[in-house]
């Protein structure tokens, strides 16, 4: 099995990201399996860098395990979410300890507006390279919610064939850069 960290930058019950992560999960080859981060983090404290707090040190252990990492961003204020950034922050840390150096990694993102949260995948992307991650380059997967989702949450008909591509192509992603 290949296995997955996946961060959703959104904490809303009903969050168009976390329904696009799990639409990709369900797209994705049956090889692989998706590892949900609890992004319920304290705000990072480098004070505590030398004594973790167990949900941070779990998070930390669940991104070491992995094969690869998902980051399913919203945007706000054209960038990502300040969820996103904590949680990275924190796996990142003690400098010269990141979790993520050297794992294979993918940005997608959804929003109601018809860029798709461009503006976040591109702010993260540059925080993604500085972690020392192999991001995928393509396919982009930038995604409009209110036309892509059908009410229960379910990708639409007509993009359920771009998600599983882009679900097939990460997870040859990961199998190449393991």
């Amino acid at each position: 099995m290949t296995k997955i960290a996946v961060f959703v930058g959104s904490l809303r019950k009903d969050s168009y990201n976390k329904n696009l992560a799990k639409n990709i999960e369900r797209l994705s080859p049956e090889s692989v399996e998706f590892d949900y981060i609890d992004m319920d983090l304290p705000l990072y404290n480098q004070d505590l860098d030398g004594n973790m707090p167990a949900k941070v040190v779990e998070m930390k252990q669940t991104v070491e395990a992995a094969d690869g990492v998902l980051f399913v961003t919203p945007e706000y204020n054209r960038s990502f979410s300040g969820v996103i950034k904590n949680a990275i922050d924190w796996a990142s840390r003690p400098w010269g300890k990141s979790s993520f150096a050297g794992k294979p990694a993918a940005i997608a993102g959804a929003s109601m507006g018809a860029l798709g949260a461009t503006q976040a995948q591109q702010a993260l992307r540059n925080v993604v390279l500085f972690l020392d991650m192999k991001l995928m380059g393509q396919p982009e997967l930038y995604f409009n919610a209110i036309t892509g989702l059908d009410e229960n949450g379910k990708v639409v008909e007509g993009s359920e064939d771009f998600l599983r591509g882009f679900a097939e192509a990460f997870a040859k992603h990961v199998e190449a850069n393991k």
